[in-house]
């Protein structure tokens, strides 16, 4: 069976990333009520799958904001762009308390805001 190219592996990382992220987004929305039923499983899936994927999120943010560069430079949308594709990824996996799917910062505001 031959190796699958670097294409196909970056789709399919995309598209594993994507459906996972979809699965997770009734999480999100919920408001401060434990997703799992118990505060510390809430902490545990947040440390081993939400944080990673926050981290993915991030980095394919990151390429997709070097990739629309030429695109965003010449509309002034450089800094929008930049807050929604990487600033708020960042925001998720590292300014929020662990377990907490919806408030961050110090201040506990919703995430992204």
């Amino acid at each position: 069976m031959p190796t699958p190219t670097l294409h196909a592996r970056l789709l399919r990382l995309v598209l594993v990333t994507s459906l996972t992220l979809a699965g997770s987004l009734p999480a999100a929305a919920q408001h401060g009520e434990p997703v799992t039923g118990d505060r510390g499983s809430d902490m545990a899936v947040d440390l081993i799958v939400v944080r990673p994927l926050g981290l993915v999120a991030t980095v394919i943010g990151t390429a997709g904001f070097i990739l629309a560069l030429p695109f965003t430079l010449p509309t002034g949308t450089v800094g929008e762009t930049a807050k929604e594709w990487i600033g708020d990824p960042l925001e998720y996996t590292f300014d929020r308390p662990l377990g907490e799917f919806d408030r961050c910062g110090a201040e506990r505001r919703p995430c992204g805001r």
